[in-house]
């Protein structure tokens, strides 16, 4: 006969926690190779799927105060060049073309020049500036007192221009200077005594014998013409003109008209010259200006035959 218990299908209270009991007790089993490996890449695929939620977390903001917040905007700054710097507007005229530039008051000349190379492709070597006469190389801006505004003068040739031209001006300087060798000086020859017999002007410009300056701002006056009659001489750089005024009229011939420029002491007045620009093809067309300040000479023959081209 069967003992008395449970129903089927029913288990007697206690079956549970007794089998709960006995598996906890009974020793863990040692796991072969194939179980071992499967359980340690389990291990390592959890380990890198929680490394990759940790990247995905953004980073702490940066404190207001920390120091390399302020170095980055620090080089942003310093990144303008020349910040600080007094700027002062220019127009630069080259070749009947002006460039409106914004330039360092404190820069050189020579700076410049450089600009003025970046600009127009004209070589500073080849490059004459000016303001109120020659800017001079080693000179800022504001020694020479340039203002916001103020017109640079630029005149030169690329070197494509000049190896381009002919140099016939050359030719007629040496003809011009082997036929001065073989005369007697000029201011012996009859058609120049005649004007200098008249003595120096009372009103001519004071000279500065053994010196040599630039052109001045104001017109060279109180000299003579071949007639005997006063004239002037005004540099129009802007026009690239020289102006020759007498009390009748006033003669403005483009300095690229003029052939050339031959000039002398006067003898017993070595500190003015004689001084003729040759307007054609000979000497025929000579226009005479007498007792020419010495300390200009230089710079005429420089400003109407741009010798400062050819290097």
């Amino acid at each position: 006969m069967a003992a008395a218990g449970a129903p089927d299908g029913m288990e007697e209270p206690g079956m549970d926690t007794e089998a709960e009991t006995a598996a906890g007790e009974a020793p863990a089993r040692p796991l072969n190779c194939v179980e071992a490996k499967s359980a340690a890449g389990a291990a390592a695929a959890a380990e890198d799927s929680c490394a990759a939620r940790s990247s995905l977390q953004p980073a702490p903001a940066q404190p207001p105060g920390d120091p390399g917040a302020q170095a980055s905007v620090s080089n942003g700054e310093d990144a303008g060049g020349g910040a600080g710097r007094e700027l002062v507007d220019l127009k630069i005229i080259w070749n009947k073309t002006k460039h409106d530039v914004k330039f360092p008051l404190d820069s050189t000349g020579s700076e410049l020049k450089q600009k003025i190379h970046s600009i127009t492709g004209l070589p500073p070597a080849m490059q004459k500036v000016m303001y109120k006469g020659l800017v001079p190389e080693d000179k800022t801006l504001r020694e020479i007192k340039v203002t916001s505004g103020a017109k640079i003068m630029v005149v030169g040739s690329t070197i494509n221009d000049v190896l381009a031209v002919n140099t016939p001006k050359d030719a007629a300087q040496q003809d011009s200077k082997a036929e001065e060798n073989k005369k007697e000086p000029l201011c012996r020859q009859k058609q120049h005594r005649k004007v200098l017999d008249k003595g120096k002007p009372e009103d001519v410009m004071p000279s500065v014998k053994g010196a040599q300056e630039r052109l001045p701002t104001v017109p060279l006056s109180g000299m003579y013409n071949k007639s005997g009659g006063k004239v002037r001489l005004t540099f129009k750089l802007e026009q690239d003109q020289l102006w020759i005024g007498t009390k009748e009229r006033t003669e403005k011939l483009p300095m690229g008209s003029i052939k050339n420029v031959v000039s002398e002491p006067i003898e017993g007045h070595e500190d003015y010259h004689m001084m003729a620009f040759q307007l054609g093809p000979t000497e025929a067309s000579y226009y005479w200006v007498y007792w020419v300040p010495t300390q200009y000479v230089d710079a005429i023959k420089d400003t109407v035959l741009g010798k400062w081209q050819y290097f």
